[in-house]
């Protein structure tokens, strides 16, 4: 799909239909659809806008609670996704890990995928082979 056509052409349209010809007759002229044309008429005719609406996505609602989660991930940066979503939920924020991981994303913040471990596999090595040896 290609972009929006441009506001200059949108007003090239605008002006032959009120200048008297059709809406039909602009289009073909100007080699547009002839249901861009309609449409563009009728937003001129209400609102007096010729620029193309606004394109894209709705905004998340933990954008509201954006301050809240970013100064707990400050203050507790070894947190795991599920425990924001846990701590959210005791706040009575609603979301998703899902929509957590967006919202970081957007805020270019990484975090940690699992809790952490007692200890580390090496240490664990070490100690087995010590009992396995006596």
């Amino acid at each position: 799909m290609r972009g929006s056509y441009p506001v200059e052409m949108r007003m090239r349209v605008i002006g032959l239909v009120e200048e008297g010809a059709s809406r039909r007759e602009a289009a073909e002229r100007l080699e547009v659809s002839v249901s861009s044309a309609v449409r563009w008429m009728q937003r001129w005719c209400e609102d007096r806008i010729s620029g193309p609406k606004p394109r894209g996505g709705s905004t998340s609602p933990l954008e509201r609670h954006a301050e809240w989660i970013l100064a707990l991930v400050a203050e507790q940066p070894d947190l795991t996704l599920d425990e924001i979503v846990s701590a959210m939920h005791k706040k009575r924020i609603r979301g998703s890990r899902t929509a957590l991981w967006r919202f970081f994303a957007r805020h270019n913040i990484t975090v940690k995928k699992k809790p952490t471990r007692s200890g580390t596999a090496a240490s664990r090595r070490s100690s087995r082979a010590s009992t396995l040896g006596s």
